[in-house]
Protein backbone atom coordinates (compact mmCIF):
# COMPACT_ATOMS: atom_id res chain seq x y z
CA UNK A 1 0.00 0.00 0.00
CA UNK A 2 2.48 2.16 1.01
CA UNK A 3 4.93 2.11 -2.31
CA UNK A 4 1.33 2.06 -4.14
CA UNK A 5 0.96 5.74 -2.44
CA UNK A 6 4.32 6.54 -3.28
CA UNK A 7 3.47 5.66 -6.88
CA UNK A 8 0.27 7.55 -7.14
CA UNK A 9 1.77 10.73 -5.27
CA UNK A 10 4.90 9.93 -8.16
CA UNK A 11 2.08 10.33 -10.80
CA UNK A 12 0.12 13.03 -9.81
CA UNK A 13 3.30 15.32 -9.44
CA UNK A 14 3.51 17.63 -12.77
CA UNK A 15 6.82 17.60 -14.62
CA UNK A 16 8.75 21.11 -14.15
CA UNK A 17 10.77 22.42 -17.20
CA UNK A 18 14.51 22.92 -16.16
CA UNK A 19 15.86 24.13 -19.17
CA UNK A 20 14.80 27.24 -21.18
CA UNK A 21 13.00 26.13 -24.32
CA UNK A 22 11.75 23.10 -23.59
CA UNK A 23 7.83 22.13 -23.91
CA UNK A 24 5.93 19.90 -21.51
CA UNK A 25 2.40 18.75 -22.62
CA UNK A 26 0.41 17.41 -19.83
CA UNK A 27 -2.56 15.53 -20.48
CA UNK A 28 -6.07 17.18 -19.73
CA UNK A 29 -7.99 16.14 -16.73
CA UNK A 30 -11.00 13.85 -16.68
CA UNK A 31 -12.66 11.77 -19.45
CA UNK A 32 -13.30 14.61 -21.92
CA UNK A 33 -12.75 14.80 -25.85
CA UNK A 34 -9.73 15.37 -26.69
CA UNK A 35 -9.09 18.92 -28.38
CA UNK A 36 -8.96 18.12 -32.30
CA UNK A 37 -10.07 21.88 -33.98
CA UNK A 38 -10.83 22.21 -37.44
CA UNK A 39 -10.35 26.11 -37.94
CA UNK A 40 -8.77 25.63 -41.87
CA UNK A 41 -12.17 26.09 -43.79
CA UNK A 42 -10.90 28.00 -46.80
CA UNK A 43 -12.41 30.72 -46.83
CA UNK A 44 -10.14 32.00 -49.69
CA UNK A 45 -12.91 30.22 -51.98
CA UNK A 46 -15.86 32.28 -50.54
CA UNK A 47 -14.19 35.93 -50.46
CA UNK A 48 -15.92 38.21 -52.85
CA UNK A 49 -13.75 40.70 -55.00
CA UNK A 50 -14.93 43.74 -56.38
CA UNK A 51 -12.04 45.11 -58.75
CA UNK A 52 -13.98 45.76 -61.45
CA UNK A 53 -16.11 48.86 -59.52
CA UNK A 54 -13.84 51.74 -61.31
CA UNK A 55 -14.40 50.23 -64.62
CA UNK A 56 -17.83 50.11 -64.12
CA UNK A 57 -18.44 53.49 -63.19
CA UNK A 58 -16.36 54.33 -65.88
CA UNK A 59 -18.40 52.45 -68.52
CA UNK A 60 -21.59 53.75 -67.18
CA UNK A 61 -20.56 57.08 -67.57
CA UNK A 62 -19.63 56.59 -71.32
CA UNK A 63 -22.46 55.11 -71.54
CA UNK A 64 -24.93 57.38 -70.28
CA UNK A 65 -23.04 60.30 -72.43
CA UNK A 66 -23.11 58.35 -75.48
CA UNK A 67 -26.94 57.89 -74.74
CA UNK A 68 -27.26 61.59 -74.41
CA UNK A 69 -25.76 62.10 -77.69
CA UNK A 70 -27.73 59.53 -79.56
CA UNK A 71 -31.31 61.23 -77.97
CA UNK A 72 -30.29 64.62 -78.91
CA UNK A 73 -31.90 67.07 -77.96
CA UNK A 74 -34.34 64.66 -76.01
CA UNK A 75 -32.83 64.80 -72.07
CA UNK A 76 -30.88 61.42 -71.50
CA UNK A 77 -34.02 59.96 -68.33
CA UNK A 78 -37.50 60.49 -68.20
CA UNK A 79 -39.77 62.50 -65.82
CA UNK A 80 -40.89 60.17 -62.81
CA UNK A 81 -42.90 60.96 -59.90
CA UNK A 82 -42.10 61.79 -56.24
CA UNK A 83 -42.94 59.09 -53.95
CA UNK A 84 -42.20 58.73 -50.11
CA UNK A 85 -39.76 55.82 -49.12
CA UNK A 86 -40.89 52.78 -47.84
CA UNK A 87 -41.06 51.59 -43.79
CA UNK A 88 -41.87 53.82 -40.54
CA UNK A 89 -37.74 54.94 -40.66
CA UNK A 90 -37.97 56.50 -43.85
CA UNK A 91 -41.11 57.06 -44.65
CA UNK A 92 -40.75 60.53 -44.39
CA UNK A 93 -38.00 61.09 -47.24
CA UNK A 94 -38.97 61.75 -50.51
CA UNK A 95 -36.98 59.99 -54.00
CA UNK A 96 -38.42 59.38 -57.26
CA UNK A 97 -40.73 56.68 -58.23
CA UNK A 98 -41.32 54.17 -61.05
CA UNK A 99 -43.44 55.96 -63.11
CA UNK A 100 -46.87 58.36 -63.10
CA UNK A 101 -50.14 56.76 -61.86
CA UNK A 102 -53.27 57.10 -64.13
CA UNK A 103 -54.84 59.38 -61.87
CA UNK A 104 -52.41 61.72 -62.04
CA UNK A 105 -51.85 61.58 -66.20
CA UNK A 106 -55.79 62.17 -66.48
CA UNK A 107 -55.46 65.35 -63.38
CA UNK A 108 -52.49 66.90 -65.71
CA UNK A 109 -54.69 66.29 -68.84
CA UNK A 110 -51.98 64.18 -70.41
CA UNK A 111 -52.84 60.70 -72.50
CA UNK A 112 -51.22 57.53 -70.56
CA UNK A 113 -50.45 56.35 -74.87
CA UNK A 114 -49.00 60.05 -75.30
CA UNK A 115 -46.90 60.58 -71.93
CA UNK A 116 -43.99 57.95 -72.50
CA UNK A 117 -43.37 59.65 -76.06
CA UNK A 118 -42.63 62.72 -74.79
CA UNK A 119 -40.38 61.74 -72.07
CA UNK A 120 -43.27 60.89 -68.99
CA UNK A 121 -42.81 57.27 -67.33
CA UNK A 122 -46.39 55.64 -66.48
CA UNK A 123 -46.55 52.78 -63.94
CA UNK A 124 -50.39 51.65 -64.69
CA UNK A 125 -50.00 49.30 -61.12
CA UNK A 126 -49.46 52.29 -58.94
CA UNK A 127 -52.16 54.21 -57.04
CA UNK A 128 -52.79 57.03 -55.03
CA UNK A 129 -52.82 57.01 -51.58
CA UNK A 130 -53.13 60.41 -50.19
CA UNK A 131 -54.83 63.67 -52.00
CA UNK A 132 -51.32 65.56 -51.40
CA UNK A 133 -48.93 63.19 -53.51
CA UNK A 134 -52.04 62.90 -56.45
CA UNK A 135 -51.70 66.92 -56.34
CA UNK A 136 -48.29 67.15 -55.68
CA UNK A 137 -47.45 65.07 -59.21
CA UNK A 138 -50.25 66.68 -60.64
CA UNK A 139 -48.36 69.81 -60.41
CA UNK A 140 -45.27 68.44 -61.37
CA UNK A 141 -46.42 67.15 -64.56
CA UNK A 142 -48.34 70.16 -65.18
CA UNK A 143 -44.51 72.42 -64.79
CA UNK A 144 -43.16 69.89 -67.01
CA UNK A 145 -45.53 70.45 -69.38
CA UNK A 146 -45.29 74.05 -69.30
CA UNK A 147 -40.98 73.71 -70.12
CA UNK A 148 -41.98 70.94 -72.53
CA UNK A 149 -40.41 71.72 -76.26
CA UNK A 150 -41.56 69.30 -78.68
CA UNK A 151 -39.68 68.90 -81.55
CA UNK A 152 -41.58 68.32 -84.98
CA UNK A 153 -41.07 64.72 -86.67
CA UNK A 154 -40.62 66.36 -89.97
CA UNK A 155 -38.70 69.54 -90.30
CA UNK A 156 -40.91 71.07 -92.87
CA UNK A 157 -44.64 69.77 -91.60
CA UNK A 158 -45.38 70.75 -88.25
CA UNK A 159 -48.71 69.42 -86.68
CA UNK A 160 -50.87 70.42 -83.93
CA UNK A 161 -48.99 70.72 -80.26
CA UNK A 162 -45.73 70.89 -81.69
CA UNK A 163 -43.39 74.05 -80.13
CA UNK A 164 -42.50 77.18 -82.29
CA UNK A 165 -39.82 77.97 -84.29
CA UNK A 166 -38.29 80.59 -81.72
CA UNK A 167 -39.20 77.90 -79.01
CA UNK A 168 -36.95 75.13 -80.99
CA UNK A 169 -34.38 77.68 -81.44
CA UNK A 170 -33.63 78.37 -78.12
CA UNK A 171 -34.17 74.41 -76.86
CA UNK A 172 -31.29 73.28 -74.92
CA UNK A 173 -30.76 69.58 -73.76
CA UNK A 174 -31.34 69.03 -70.25
CA UNK A 175 -28.38 67.49 -68.44
CA UNK A 176 -28.56 65.14 -65.47
CA UNK A 177 -32.20 64.14 -63.27
CA UNK A 178 -35.12 65.71 -65.20
CA UNK A 179 -37.22 68.33 -62.93
CA UNK A 180 -34.86 67.10 -59.56
CA UNK A 181 -36.69 66.57 -55.95
CA UNK A 182 -36.57 69.38 -54.06
CA UNK A 183 -36.23 68.24 -50.34
CA UNK A 184 -37.65 70.97 -47.93
CA UNK A 185 -35.78 71.40 -44.82
CA UNK A 186 -37.44 71.89 -41.69
CA UNK A 187 -37.63 75.30 -40.29
CA UNK A 188 -37.01 75.98 -36.75
CA UNK A 189 -38.76 78.52 -34.75
CA UNK A 190 -36.95 80.57 -32.37
CA UNK A 191 -38.89 81.54 -28.77
CA UNK A 192 -37.49 83.73 -26.57
CA UNK A 193 -37.88 82.16 -23.00
CA UNK A 194 -40.08 83.66 -20.28
CA UNK A 195 -40.09 84.14 -16.62
CA UNK A 196 -43.34 81.74 -16.61
CA UNK A 197 -41.16 79.03 -18.70
CA UNK A 198 -38.56 79.24 -16.43
CA UNK A 199 -40.55 79.10 -13.61
CA UNK A 200 -43.14 76.42 -14.88
CA UNK A 201 -42.08 72.34 -12.86
CA UNK A 202 -42.78 70.22 -15.18
CA UNK A 203 -42.28 67.10 -13.25
CA UNK A 204 -44.71 68.36 -10.59
CA UNK A 205 -47.54 68.68 -13.48
CA UNK A 206 -46.76 65.51 -14.25
CA UNK A 207 -47.06 64.12 -11.10
CA UNK A 208 -50.85 66.26 -10.65
CA UNK A 209 -51.76 65.02 -13.50
CA UNK A 210 -51.02 61.10 -12.93
CA UNK A 211 -52.48 61.27 -9.63
CA UNK A 212 -56.12 63.37 -11.04
CA UNK A 213 -56.06 60.57 -13.87
CA UNK A 214 -55.76 57.57 -10.89
CA UNK A 215 -58.41 58.97 -8.62
CA UNK A 216 -60.83 60.56 -11.01
CA UNK A 217 -63.41 57.38 -10.97
CA UNK A 218 -63.43 57.26 -7.20
CA UNK A 219 -63.91 61.08 -7.01
CA UNK A 220 -66.76 60.58 -10.01
CA UNK A 221 -68.83 57.95 -7.97
CA UNK A 222 -68.02 59.89 -4.35
CA UNK A 223 -70.01 63.02 -6.64
CA UNK A 224 -72.33 61.55 -7.90
CA UNK A 225 -73.30 60.06 -4.60
CA UNK A 226 -73.70 63.60 -3.08
CA UNK A 227 -75.98 64.46 -5.46
CA UNK A 228 -77.70 61.57 -4.65
CA UNK A 229 -78.29 62.29 -1.38
CA UNK A 230 -78.71 66.05 -1.65
CA UNK A 231 -81.59 64.92 -3.22
CA UNK A 232 -83.07 62.78 -0.87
Amino acid sequence: MQFLRLIGLKLNVKPKVSAPGLRVVVMVKHNNVIPNGHFKKHWQNYVKTWFNQPARKTRRRNARQAKAVKVFPRPAGSLRPQVHCQTLKYNMKLREGRGFSLEELKGAGIPKKLAPTIGIAVDHRRRNRSLEGLQANVQRLKTFKAKLVIFPRRARKTKAGDSTPEELANATQVQGQVLPIVREKPVVELVKITEEMKSFNAYAKLRVERTNKRHLGARLKRAAEAEKEDKK
